[in-house]
């Protein structure tokens, strides 16, 4: 296995801080906006960012022919899917505990992999993914008790990181020539509609406006994590074998721990720095190449 180069040394930690250090965000804005009006504001700040970067650096916002199927196959399992299920785990558990549920995509793609396309990990890769798994687990242990107690909460984390890790074999066994960001902005303005619907029947329509807080933070979501961070995403599926880059994803609930920390002074329990060690030897063997260079 080849060592990583440094520009992916470089968008692996740029996603890793922009989307880990956004969970305790959600916290502030959910206490006054329904998720799913919350998930639409986002998306549409998400899809005006996009636009106008794309009309500012004059690319294309043509999809080859051919590739509409699997762009709205990709947006609707990478984005909206995700935040539905997402969305409903919550209804039924701590959005904490859903959060960790949802990061389990890593732990699909390599069984996913193997019994779709035949790709056999290393055996190093193997270790990574157990230990990674590991890492998982020692996240989940504190809320078993919720989730025997709300069984559907668990169905639709789960399924959201199932339905992640689909979305990532779309991005990355399909060809898509001449789309760089337009990539990102499709998935994202395809995901809206659905979205948009769904807060519209189950939240209704807003009655007032958010605080000036619960405002910057959606519109930062926006702007950073969707936008930027999904971009960031999209091009690490494309440089990295795919069970590789899965398996960086599991740092970003470990920066969303240290965040709630740092930021929201919440306790760090033994098996949270169970899991913060697993991640890095994790992540190690799966990025740092051995000795020999394989």
């Amino acid at each position: 296995m080849q060592g990583v180069s440094p520009k992916v040394q470089a968008l692996l930690a740029v996603l890793t801080l922009v989307w880990g250090t956004n969970w305790p965000l959600f916290r502030i804005v959910l206490d006054e906006l329904p998720v799913l009006t919350f998930r639409s504001a986002s998306l549409l700040a998400s899809i005006l960012t996009l636009a106008a970067i794309l009309a500012i650096r004059r690319e294309s916002f043509a999809v080859p022919r051919g590739k509409w199927p699997a762009l709205i196959g990709a947006s609707m399992m990478n984005l909206a899917i995700w935040q539905v299920s997402t969305s409903l785990a919550v209804l039924y558990i701590p959005s904490g505990h859903a959060s960790v549920l949802a990061y389990t995509m890593p732990l699909w793609v390599a069984p996913l992999g193997w019994l779709l396309f035949g790709q056999k990990p290393t055996g190093r890769l193997l270790v990574a993914v157990l230990i990674g798994a590991a890492a998982v687990a020692a996240l989940m242990a504190p809320n078993f008790a919720s989730y025997a107690q709300a069984p559907w909460g668990l169905f639709w984390g789960l399924n959201a990181g199932f339905c992640w890790a689909l979305g990532t074999f779309i991005v990355k066994r399909t060809a898509w020539p001449g789309m760089g960001l337009s990539l990102t902005f499709w998935q994202v303005a395809i995901s809206l509609p659905p979205i948009l619907l769904g807060a519209i029947l189950f939240d209704g329509l807003p009655t007032r406006w958010p605080s000036a807080a619960v405002a910057a933070a959606t519109i930062y979501t926006g702007v950073v994590p969707m936008s930027l961070g999904t971009a960031t995403w999209f091009a690490l599926v494309k440089l990295l074998p795919t069970q590789v880059a899965a398996l960086s994803s599991i740092a970003i609930p470990i920066v969303a721990i240290v965040s709630g920390i740092v930021l929201l002074g919440e306790p760090l329990t033994w098996l949270q720095a169970a899991a913060i060690a697993s991640t890095v030897v994790s992540l190690w063997l799966a990025l740092v190449p051995k000795a020999d260079g394989r």
